[in-house]
């Protein structure tokens, strides 16, 4: 695939990815954020194995970054929805 059509794909998939969140209504916004992180999980497996088939050094780099970000967005977004979940809890108010 050419450069100018894997940024065409990331570009169209950035704004329905936006569009779609956006119309969530925030009830929903916690399960499906917990939900949606479970399924991050399989983007560090994605980056995994790019990496894995990697020829070049910068390919490689690259792909260590790529694996560094998604399981910072899964943990951190573990993180949060612990915390969300925590404010809901009887008598803890949060703690």
């Amino acid at each position: 695939m050419s450069d100018f059509l894997l940024i065409v794909i990331f570009a169209a998939a950035a704004i329905l990815g936006y569009k779609i969140i956006s119309e969530v209504p925030s009830l929903l916004h916690t399960p499906l954020m917990s939900g949606m992180n479970a399924l991050s999980g399989i983007t560090v497996v994605g980056a995994l194995a790019a990496t894995a088939g990697a020829v070049t050094l910068g390919s490689r780099l690259l792909g260590f970054v790529a694996i560094v970000f998604a399981t910072i967005n899964v943990v951190g977004g573990f993180a949060v929805t612990h915390r969300m979940l925590k404010m809901f809890r009887s008598g803890g108010g949060g703690n």
